[in-house]
């Protein structure tokens, strides 16, 4: 194994390697529920009844519940020494982030669920918490990729939006398909991951989002 990590990282050129983690870094898990708050708020225009402040209160609890919160535990955990480092690079390192994770995107569900919050809203939130828990399962046996995850339940949230409402999502569910794309195979250029656990991530993603969706 790790001589086939090593046979990869050497065999792509350095331009595009580092692409490929600029990719990483842009959309990462961490970033994407903010872009996809942002997404509801703007574009899909989900809360029109509501000003700009509140309209950022909203951007805020995405922000602090999915980004702040984790970044945080990881810090936390990386401090006191649980972890080797705040890039997960092991599967223990990624056994704290994902039960810490699953805690806060549980009571994200929970409010925007009890809060009368529109449904892809809640949709989506419920899938992150499924994705999450059956991350920390596959965890148990392989490095899945977070990332493919996080690119799966996005990509079959814009996927259901699209078919279930009437709004003309058509060139987002387009750019996400592309965006869906990027990040797997940014994972396999920089060789963070086998093709497996990238494509695993992706099945797990969509499946959880899938399942939300007969729950919601």
């Amino acid at each position: 194994m790790v001589a086939t990590r090593q046979q990869n990282d050497i065999s792509f050129h350095p331009v595009l390697k580092g692409a490929a983690k600029l990719i990483s870094y842009i959309f990462h898990p961490l970033f994407i529920p903010l872009y996809i708050g942002l997404f509801f708020i703007y574009v899909l225009r989900l809360f029109p009844e509501l000003d700009d402040w509140n309209k950022t209160k909203i951007v805020l609890s995405f922000f602090v519940n999915y980004t702040l919160l984790p970044l945080a535990t990881v810090l936390l955990a990386k401090g006191l020494g649980f972890i080797d480092s705040v890039f997960l690079k092991t599967q223990k390192d990624r056994i704290i982030p994902f039960v810490a994770t699953g805690v806060f995107y549980f009571w994200a569900w929970y409010v925007f669920k009890n809060n009368g919050y529109p449904k892809p809203v809640v949709l989506f939130s419920l899938a992150v918490f499924l994705a999450s828990s059956a991350g920390l399962i596959a965890n148990s046996y392989f490095k899945v990729s977070m990332h493919a995850i996080s690119a799966g339940v996005v990509m079959m949230l814009l996927v259901l939006i699209g078919v279930n409402s009437s709004s003309n999502i058509g060139f987002y569910i387009s750019l996400v398909f592309l965006f869906c794309g990027l990040v797997c195979t940014s994972r396999l250029l920089t060789a963070d991951h086998h093709p497996f656990e990238v494509y695993a991530g992706l099945f797990i993603g969509i499946l959880a989002q899938l399942i939300a969706y007969f729950f919601v």
